[in-house]
């Protein structure tokens, strides 16, 4: 199945995209040379390939979840420029 100009402006005007003649003719080619790289992939033969569920094998790499303490709200505020006794004081940005 080749792709022609006409699905690849079809497609342009799905994405709500514009091109001119030029990018047109160049789009339909790379789209042609993916389809044919995928018609190359499908000649292979994977009968015994098993699945993978992950690409690279090995233990994950996730820290195991550990309860610490947290930040106290002095801690966290006498660093920042402008707060009141709770919060940090910022500029109004919403109108």
């Amino acid at each position: 199945m080749a792709v022609s100009i006409d699905d690849v402006k079809y497609i342009a005007n799905l994405a709500k995209l514009s091109f001119n003649e030029g990018e047109l003719e160049d789009l339909t080619s790379e789209m042609n040379q993916i389809l044919f790289y995928m018609r190359t992939l499908n000649e292979i033969d994977t009968t015994d390939v098993e699945p993978l569920s992950h690409p690279v094998e090995g233990p994950t790499r996730f820290r195991d979840d550990e309860t610490k303490g947290s930040v106290t709200t002095e801690e966290a505020l006498k660093n920042a420029p402008s707060s009141n006794e709770e919060f940090f004081k910022v500029p109004k940005v919403i109108g």
